[in-house]
């Protein structure tokens, strides 16, 4: 299978759980993406298309962030959580965003439910 079936192949399964999956002001969607060596991770309220809380491996604070990146991920899980709970949320939709629950995007999910967000 070659990198654009791949991509592909993520994208439709992307969008049958995006035709499920929807989050709004009180329970938004955890929204995650995984490159080949970062984690972004986001809760998204979809009624007004906004972003609320974002985390990743790219921002200032997880510059010196080391490990390998399962623990990076659960790290950046441990964040969004902890910024979601200072603005008082407390559940969340999970969107793996066509990725695998496994590996990076399963410890990110750890991540977060350790720090208190319910999904």
């Amino acid at each position: 299978m070659s990198q654009a079936d791949k991509a592909a192949s993520r994208q439709k399964i992307k969008a049958r759980s995006r035709a499920v999956v929807r989050g709004t002001q009180e329970r938004p969607r955890l929204c995650v993406f995984r490159s080949l060596s970062q984690i972004y991770a986001q809760l998204i309220d979809d009624v007004n298309g906004k972003t609320l809380v974002a985390a990743s491996t790219m921002t200032k604070e997880n510059a010196g962030l080391a490990g390998t990146k399962s623990e990076m991920s659960a790290a950046v899980g441990k964040q969004i959580a902890e910024k979601a709970l200072a603005q008082g949320i407390t559940k969340v939709v999970f969107d793996r965003n066509g990725f695998r629950y496994h590996g990076r995007i399963k410890a990110l999910a750890d991540g977060a439910r350790e720090a208190g967000l319910i999904f």
